[in-house]
């Protein structure tokens, strides 16, 4: 397992980052007084409620909830994991990720070491084979070929398209130096090994792509066949850092294209997303040879809010545009649209769009089935609905798909056409229905307690904790948070927070769910008056924490003489009380 990134890092990397720079940058925000808005990007909405606050550097969104810092937004935007939002911020500004010694530090480097040199010897892979394309003693034939499918050099060169030479051993020759590196390449797939133990190249004879994840590393091939027998295309098998049901060819370019996707086309092959790049739609990705998967289904929503999965009109190409829309019904959402295009028999984008061109493509997309039209299209196509035993069958198909569907709004809709279908009311199957929980209610409204009101304003204006003296006493206030308050407080005095450095201290702690949404509450104070209601209130549990003791003394003096300390104490106390009464 790798070491930890530490605490410290993330905290200066955060103090470092602005928030309102890196939400720009994939969401364009507007300025709203002391802070920055727009559309939320999690759910759909025609009024901006998704609010960027630059001082406590921290997004919220007032209609589903949605919160939290810069590694937060990339998380959630980017689909990304933990340690991977980090990574991505950190190369944002120009600096390195350390990791904190584990049990195991030696595998912990060796682990990252070998992570690091697997992406550069992909990376070289890539550079060989376009290096081929251009000096192979084949190149010119090569180059012809791709001409003839109506590429331009610059094409080529955005997605890095090359040559693997028809050679037993090119690659091998050009990469591996010695047994260790014969070995990488064969756990990269780049190279096969026979029963005599000798290596030769995976691809011969094949224009290449290379497979691209997120963040732009190379992290598979596909290789198209030119002449001759053998699979038309042939892909990188899984390997350690090449999982193809997560990545879809052609999503890098797609977002380097287009700083916000307004949509985005899956087509089955390479040649297709490279032959709708050159006639102008840059907005195409390929899933790599499977049934696109809810892992790369997601990873599109997050991305874009209209997806229009392109197939062949046949059997294959019909059935992988089903099994696309059972993944996508969890995912689907108000506000993001599915829909299918499916070409005449014979054709595939590739073709079309060199026969038609780009306009009369995308005329194409603009009359694709709605999402709802292709569910019922597939599910009639065998069934007779003018009969009572189809109707039922209907009924039995369709019952579960519906339950699955996230968006309120699909899942109405849905229900109003099985309706018509079936020749019942709307109200009647809305009883056999069980509607999902959704994944963007709004969030629960906290009652507020005195307790939550102090560690809200604390986490939301973390310089108020540098303005009061630490009361470690107040551990012993019989009141529930106070540990949490008093640990809160002891940090913001510590150093200079702000709010979202503050939540990263508590990240995969108990108490995280509790403070995002006390970080997320509106206290409806003006500027001016927020410190004066922490200090009242923090003076509110010094008042109950006097009265506590005040008890606990004259409690035990009923039962044994009180010390001289005791008495003291106890008479400070009244004195205090005397004193309250005077403000």
């Amino acid at each position: 397992m790798a070491g930890l990134i530490p605490k410290s890092f993330i905290h200066d990397l955060l103090d470092r980052a602005d928030i309102v720079e890196i939400v720009d940058s994939r969401v364009p925000l507007k300025r709203a007084g002391r802070n920055y808005q727009a559309c939320c990007p999690f759910h759909s909405e025609k009024s901006p409620s998704f609010t960027v606050a630059p001082d406590k550097q921290f997004y919220h969104c007032f209609g589903c909830g949605e919160h939290g810092n810069a590694i937060d937004f990339l998380m959630k935007f980017d689909g990304l994991e933990f340690p991977e939002a980090v990574e991505e911020l950190a190369g944002i500004m120009g600096v390195e990720v350390p990791r904190e010694t584990s049990a195991n530090p030696q595998a912990d480097a060796r682990q990252r070491a070998q992570a690091a040199d697997d992406y550069q010897q992909m990376e070289q892979a890539a550079k060989y084979f376009a290096h081929q394309l251009r000096n192979h003693a084949k190149s010119s034939q090569v180059i012809d070929y791709l001409k003839g499918r109506g590429l331009s050099g610059a094409v080529v060169k955005d997605f890095q398209i090359g040559y693997a030479p028809d050679g037993w051993d090119g690659l091998l020759l050009s990469l591996a130096k010695n047994h260790k590196d014969r070995q990488q390449l064969f756990d990269l797939k780049l190279v096969n090994r026979n029963e005599n133990q000798r290596y030769y190249d995976f691809f011969r004879d094949r224009i290449m792509f290379p497979i691209r994840d997120r963040r732009g590393r190379v992290v598979g091939f596909g290789g198209r066949i030119i002449t001759g027998d053998g699979p038309k295309y042939l892909n990188s098998p899984e390997t350690r850092i090449f999982h193809k049901g997560r990545e879809l060819y052609g999503f890098y370019e797609a977002k380097k294209a287009h700083k916000q996707l307004a949509q985005v086309v899956i087509v089955e092959g390479y040649m297709d997303v490279v032959a709708l790049a050159q006639a102008g739609i840059t907005y195409a990705v390929a899933s790599l040879g499977t049934a696109t998967t809810a892992d790369q289904l997601q990873l599109l929503f997050r991305a874009t809010t209209q997806v229009t999965c392109c197939y062949d009109g046949d059997r294959a190409g019909r059935d992988a545009a089903w099994r696309a829309l059972e993944n996508a019904l969890p995912l689907l959402n108000d506000g993001l649209a599915l829909n299918f295009l499916f070409l005449p028999d014979g054709e595939d984008p590739d073709t079309i769009v060199r026969k038609e061109g780009a306009e009369a493509f995308s005329a194409r997309l603009q009359q694709a089935q709605s999402f709802i039209d292709y569910f019922f299209s597939h599910l009639t196509e065998t069934i007779d609905v003018s009969s009572d035993a189809g109707k039922s069958m209907l009924l039995k198909q369709a019952t579960p798909l519906i339950e699955r569907v996230a968006s309120e709004f699909y899942r109405e809709e849905l229900l109003n056409r099985l309706a018509r279908l079936l020749r019942r009311e709307t109200s009647q199957l809305k009883q056999q229905i069980k509607a999902p929980t959704s994944q963007h209610r709004r969030p629960e409204q906290l009652k507020m307690t005195p307790m939550r009101r102090a560690i809200g304003l604390l986490v939301q204006h973390p310089q108020l904790g540098r303005e009061i003296p630490l009361h470690k006493e107040l551990i012993e206030l019989k009141q529930p948070g106070i540990e949490l308050l008093l640990a809160l407080h002891e940090q913001t005095q510590q150093q200079q927070l702000t709010t979202a450095q503050l939540l990263e201290l508590w990240r995969d702690q108990p108490e995280e769910k509790a403070l995002r949404q006390l970080a997320s509450w509106e206290h409806h104070l003006d500027e001016e008056h927020v410190a004066q209601e922490f200090f009242d209130t923090f003076l509110y549990f010094i008042d109950q924490y006097m009265e506590q003791r005040a008890s606990e003394l004259l409690a035990k003096e009923q039962q044994a003489p009180l010390s001289k300390e005791e008495k003291q104490e106890y008479m400070v106390l009244l004195q205090y009380r005397s004193d309250r009464g005077k403000r």
